[in-house]
């Protein structure tokens, strides 16, 4: 039987905040628990995915927050900013990033990944340039640069985390 996938726009009410707390922790916690320690972990995630904060940003004019789901459960999740220190080069160009991208791991099915990343480029498509900044060792790597983002050379450092980044920019234009 195929699996439903749906990605949708999420807005704060309680089935969209119910949905982001669980995602964005789980994802977190799935993403970093390797690479840092307990306590830099949980911190990360208390600042960064209370309900509190994230009431915020989804409220927040700069972002846009996307949920794609399989068979009607929260699968992954996008976040896309304005936010975020721009890469150097794009000053003078209309950009945005993909600040937080992120499937469960038990949601590895390429369509899930693929839907969320074409409703990323569905909101992206007016500005002349995208941005990831994402720590170097991230699998979703290697499919940006399968889409069209090309590795900036110069090493960043990750926004939130002592970890060392990567940044990747598609053109558009």
């Amino acid at each position: 039987m195929d699996t439903k996938i749906v990605t949708k726009f999420t807005v704060v009410t309680e089935q969209g905040m119910d949905a982001l707390l669980f995602l964005t922790k789980a994802i977190a916690i799935e993403k970093f628990s390797n690479l840092l320690g307990a306590e830099i972990l949980e911190n990360y995630i208390a600042e960064n995915f209370s309900e509190k904060t994230l009431i915020v940003e989804v409220n927040s004019m700069s972002n846009q927050w996307l949920v794609v789901y399989a068979d009607d459960e929260p699968a992954g999740y996008a976040r896309i900013t304005s936010k975020g220190k721009r890469p150097e080069r794009l000053d003078r160009k209309r950009i945005i990033r993909i600040a937080d991208f992120g499937i469960l791991k038990k949601y590895a099915d390429p369509a899930i990944r693929q839907s969320l990343f074409d409703k990323c480029m569905s909101v992206c498509k007016p500005y002349d340039a995208i941005w990831v900044n994402e720590y170097k060792e991230n699998l979703i790597m290697d499919f940006l640069e399968t889409e069209g983002f090309v590795k900036e050379k110069e090493i960043y450092g990750h926004d939130e985390l002592p970890l060392q980044s990567v940044c990747l920019i598609k053109e558009q234009r």
